[in-house]
């Protein structure tokens, strides 16, 4: 059944206005696909996506920046205990997130579980299986597909279970064709069984990260185990409003489109980072606006080990006492094409990103 709720928009009052503008520069500054991305959710769904999106983007600078990574993580969850109990620091992100999190009753498991992978980033976390690497994605990028969800009126169990998928995917993704550039920040996502598997010595490779066809099996594992969970995608995306279909149906078929790129060139990321054409992103982003009456799966997957927790963290949370969804998406078409024109100034920037640093040897 298609989910219907009142238009509601996030902010009250002036000073919560303030903090979502203070929290759209944020996000302008280091987080512009995500930026890109937002323009196909009705504002409802966006602005506290916002807020959200500028919290995960402040936790994981400080995390990064800091000399200890546990003392920014205690501080982080702190802050986080302090938003709970409607008493925010005086940070924007963290007042705006306070709205959010009680409006749409987002269980605190969900930001605590995305600190936490933030901490195993900056602790250089080593990941043996596929399993110990979708506990890392489903922290980093499962919490946020959870979390989403929630803004989108869905807290079925079957429903936040793809919506984990599609993020654990993502980062799956997101592994694959980053392998060359996290190496040579001192970084292995690789599940080093795998590795082992192929003939390749994990700590020896990452001394000296270069292609081969064994690591290319390697890579080719960890596409599929992604292109596994988009197939489970469709059924989550059928419990969704109609509005919202369109910016998550482009989030899963672009970061599926990365894995293909990877392929086609070879599995080599470690010498170039995939960038998908533009033209294959229109076509793409075209079909988001169309594909919007996905298949549901008659027997749904459960969730996998990594997200079940987050999973029965929601189901054990208060309902909302509001329901908030976005209006009528009817101007989704005018969206879609100013996100096409904002991807390919990403793509432009990108390539010469790459450019650049093939010329000097960084990343």
């Amino acid at each position: 059944m298609e989910i219907r709720l009142h238009k509601l928009h996030l902010s009250p009052n002036p000073e919560a206005d303030a903090d979502l503008a203070a929290c759209r520069r944020l996000l302008a500054n280091g987080s512009r696909t995500f930026l890109a991305a937002s323009r196909l959710l009705p504002r409802a769904v966006r602005e506290p996506a916002c807020a959200l999106y500028a919290f995960c983007r402040v936790a994981d600078d400080a995390v990064d920046g800091q000399g200890s990574p546990a003392a920014a993580v205690a501080a982080l969850r702190q802050r986080l205990a302090d938003v709970y109990r409607r008493q925010p620091g005086p940070h924007a992100a963290d007042r705006a997130l306070m709205h959010v999190v009680h409006r749409f009753s987002i269980p605190p498991t969900l930001p605590e579980a995305l600190l936490e992978g933030f901490e195993w980033d900056a602790c250089d976390r080593r990941y043996e299986t596929l399993d110990d690497l979708q506990d890392y994605a489903a922290r980093v990028a499962g919490t946020v597909g959870a979390m989403m969800a929630l803004l989108m009126g869905v807290r079925s169990p079957a429903g936040l279970a793809r919506a984990c998928d599609l993020g654990v995917a993502m980062q799956l993704s997101n592994i694959a064709r980053d392998v060359g550039e996290d190496a040579r920040m001192g970084r292995l996502y690789l599940p080093r069984a795998w590795m082992r598997e192929a003939g390749l010595d994990p700590d020896a490779w990452l001394a000296q990260p270069r292609f081969s066809p064994a690591l290319a099996t390697v890579v080719q594992r960890l596409l599929d185990a992604a292109d596994a969970l988009y197939a489970r995608v469709d059924a989550g995306v059928a419990e969704l409003p109609l509005a919202c279909r369109p910016g998550i149906n482009a989030a899963r078929y672009l970061y599926a489109q990365i894995g293909l790129e990877v392929q086609r060139r070879g599995l080599n990321s470690v010498d170039e980072r995939a960038v998908v054409a533009r033209s294959r992103k229109l076509v793409w982003l075209l079909r988001a606006l169309v594909m919007l009456g996905p298949r549901r799966a008659r027997l749904p997957a459960p969730p996998l080990a990594a997200t079940r927790h987050l999973v029965q963290a929601v189901a054990a949370w208060p309902l909302p006492l509001a329901a908030v969804m976005p209006p009528s998406w009817w101007h989704v078409g005018t969206r879609l094409l100013r996100t096409f024109e904002l991807f390919e100034q990403l793509g432009r920037r990108d390539q010469q990103q790459q450019r650049g640093s093939l010329g000097t040897g960084m990343p």
